[in-house]
């Protein structure tokens, strides 16, 4: 009986990960994933204001 549940549950775990993996790499994500790969790469807002100015940011 335990190896029953054993498998339902990583048959259950499978399916859950293969669904998360297909929504993440699925075409209506295009947008949303390729802003949150830029991410790292967005400067603040505050320091943008002193590049444009040209003060110093302390």
């Amino acid at each position: 009986m335990l190896g029953l549940i054993n498998g339902i549950v990583t048959v259950l775990a499978m399916v859950t990960f293969f669904g998360i993996a297909w929504w993440a790499w699925s075409t209506h994500r295009v947008e949303a994933n390729r802003r949150a790969a830029m991410l790292p790469f967005a400067l603040p807002e505050e320091y943008q204001n002193d590049k444009n100015t040209g003060e110093p940011h302390e």
